[in-house]
């Protein structure tokens, strides 16, 4: 057994101390001790015990491809006690400190394992709700008390101590789906995400106006997800994170969903809850960096294990976060285990990964001189390239079920296409420039648009080279962008009908949806994570009628095989018309042979247009399915009377046409009735 120093009562009291502040945010310790004797403390291999760590797991870790890595690292609860084990190879000495021995560093001593660095103890008594920390003895000498990095539970922030949490034993109740979610998730199926911070989702006022816990957004949220006719529901981060302003992107405890809105089985429960009502559950993951808080993983052992040691390429100057190092075995291994163990401990759908384009390029966000070229004098990062695509194949080999979604905002090619023909492995793409040119154009006086059609249909042009979701995200109604509502031009009216036209042009366009939540209703301010929603603001009239108009569009997208079969292939397009001049655009959505083509008109102008002719691919009568200006979603109720018969007459490339009236910014949507 490995030697450890004796602790000193300098030592000792120097712990108790710094634990008890860092564990609360002051000098108050944070729980009460339990009034009886600290557990006996003994290692593993010293008792007589089988080793908790076996030695295939140190072979697998060792080799970096430990899959349940969270099996073996952390703290786990059996009947003895509780097990703990942490990597820390360059440690001279690690101990476990907690509520339960008083917070000191010479009752837990751990003993390593092997050779790959991993130190471990179990200490009998100690079970699920114990706080706790890592006391290091770092590489200088000098004293570091860290979180658990695979930790499966932390106290509520400041306070920064784990939490022993009991992960085994749920009864999952969500066997229909998950034998079925690989449908939901196909390239070819209705995808529509509403995307939700929790936190500030709707608040408590009659409870101090605290969030919703797990347990309350499982109905409140579920229900209204489902009301509203999204398919999937994607959680900001949840992994626990100190700062409530990053919003969850600065993750501290990847192994722990934050206790802000309960504990892990009541997070479960949420996922479960979802799972009934036939919605996926989908995960932003962070694995790009992470932040620089003392009791994370910043050079946990004393040196930099996690990330790299030249800031050039381990420090994230737009985030003043540090960057993982992807070129070390372990550091790939913790990152891989974690997707996977989103997906296998809770049952989650699918992973939106954030930052990739940071990720990708060495010099993202750097002027010259301030990287690091890759080995071949190149800006791409080789070694995040490697992760990226080893966390895809694992994922999917895992379970093909399951999505991963790439919020990526460059031209790298193959983002979603498979690892083997020379992509990164992801299932989806963000399709950040669609969202940049539409805003832009949506934005300006109509007056000028027809200077700048291109902006609504160059698109098109990159459309399929991906497999892309239109996204309208958090990041489109913050940091002074104003709302979705405050975009548009114009009076208050024609700020209204200029949202409902984009977005009925958006769900009709190819690819699927994504919506940050209180778009739905045109809220009217931009996005605060220290408040909710402007519920309020739902309940009149203007507001509700763009609520519904969402509602119909999430209803007619599921429902209608044309406007999602096609949305990854080029088959499942083509342009009508296109009038740069009236601001006008057309396009008919295919489906499989036997599926009703649909066929959608844009008018971007407070002009009305009657007597608009255009070409359809087939004759017969085309139903108008959705209309934006429709006075249930406030508009001035003008159209088409539900139907027009298309004429034998000529027009844009099709041998029958029908005539229209467009309303003023407007979006108009006509599906060919069955014989």
């Amino acid at each position: 057994m490995l030697a450890l120093p004796k602790f000193g009562a300098d030592t000792v009291n120097e712990a108790k101390t710094v634990a008890k502040k860092t564990s609360s945010g002051s000098s108050r310790p944070t729980a009460k001790k339990s009034g009886k004797a600290a557990p006996e403390v003994q290692a593993d291999d010293s008792a007589g015990r089988r080793p908790a760590i076996t030695d295939f797991d140190k072979y697998l870790l060792g080799e970096g491809t430990h899959r349940q890595l969270w099996r073996v690292l952390g703290a786990h609860v059996s009947a003895e006690g509780t097990h703990f084990a942490v990597w820390a190879p360059n440690a001279r000495a690690v101990s476990v400190i907690g509520d339960f021995n008083d917070w000191d560093p010479s009752r837990a001593p751990m003993a390593q394992v092997g050779s790959n660095g991993i130190w471990e103890v179990t200490i009998d008594g100690v079970g699920e709700g114990a706080l706790y920390k890592y006391h290091l003895i770092d590489a200088q000498g000098a004293t570091r008390l860290k979180a658990d990095p695979v930790g499966f539970g932390s106290q509520h922030p400041p306070e920064q101590a784990s939490i022993v949490r009991d992960i085994d034993g749920y009864g999952w109740r969500d066997s229909a789906w998950m034998e079925t979610r690989a449908e939901a998730a196909d390239r070819r199926a209705p995808v529509s995400i509403y995307e939700v911070h929790l936190g500030s989702w709707r608040r408590k006022y009659d409870d101090g106006g605290r969030p919703l816990s797990y347990k309350e957004l499982a109905q409140d949220l579920v229900g209204y997800v489902k009301y509203m006719g999204f398919t999937h529901i994607e959680l900001m981060p949840v992994s626990e994170y100190p700062f409530d302003g990053s919003w969850g992107y600065q993750p501290v405890g990847l192994y722990a969903p934050t206790i802000r809105f309960g504990p892990p089985h009541e997070f479960r429960d949420f996922i479960d809850a979802a799972h009934a009502e036939g919605l996926g559950v989908l995960l932003d993951w962070v694995p790009g960096h992470f932040p620089t808080d003392e009791h994370g993983l910043a050079t946990f052992d004393g040196t930099h294990l996690y990330e790299h040691a030249d800031p050039k390429e381990g420090f994230h100057q737009d985030w003043n976060t540090l960057i993982y190092n992807y070129g070390r075995t372990e550091v790939r291994n913790y990152l891989v285990a974690n997707a996977l163990y989103w997906m296998e401990e809770y049952h989650l759908d699918g992973l939106r990964v954030d930052a990739v384009a940071s990720m990708l390029y060495r010099d993202y966000s750097r002027n010259e001189g301030e990287w690091i070229p890759n080995q071949d004098g190149g800006r791409e990062n080789y070694e995040a390239i490697s992760f990226l695509k080893e966390m895809n194949i694992a994922v999917y080999g895992a379970d093909a079920s399951v999505m991963t979604v790439a919020e990526e905002s460059t031209s790298f090619p193959g983002v979603s296409q498979p690892v083997h023909t020379g992509g990164l492995g992801f299932g989806y793409k963000w399709n950040m420039g669609w969202m940049n040119d539409t805003l832009s154009y949506m934005e300006m006086d109509p007056i000028y648009r027809q200077h700048h059609h291109d902006e609504m249909t160059r698109p098109i042009m990159w459309q399929f080279t991906e497999n892309f979701i239109l996204p309208i995200s958090h990041d489109e109604v913050v940091h002074g962008k104003g709302s979705m509502l405050e975009k548009m031009p114009g009076s208050l009216d024609e700020k209204f009908a200029n949202l409902r036209a984009y977005y009925g042009y958006m769900w009709m366009h190819p690819g699927k949806k994504l919506m940050f939540m209180g778009c739905e209703f045109a809220q009217p301010e931009e996005w605060s994570h220290d408040g909710d929603l402007n519920w309020d603001a739902a309940s009149q009239p203007a507001h509700g009628g763009v609520q519904t108009l969402v509602r119909d569009l999430n209803k007619l997208y599921r429902e209608t095989p044309a406007l999602h079969v096609g949305d990854c292939v080029p088959e499942g397009f083509a342009w009508i018309c296109n009038d740069p001049a009236q601001s006008t655009l057309g396009f008919v959505r295919y489906g499989d042979a036997g599926d009703a083509p649909v066929v959608v008109m844009c008018n971007f102008t407070p002009v009305e247009r009657t007597d608009f002719r255009i070409g359809v691919p087939a004759e017969g009568v085309w139903e108008e399915v959705l209309n934006t200006d429709s006075e249930l979603y406030g508009g001035g109720n003008r159209g088409n009377l539900g139907a027009v018969t298309a004429q034998p007459t000529a027009c844009d490339g099709h041998d029958q046409s029908v005539t229209l009236t467009l309303p003023p910014l407007s979006t108009v949507v006509l599906r060919l009735k069955a014989n």
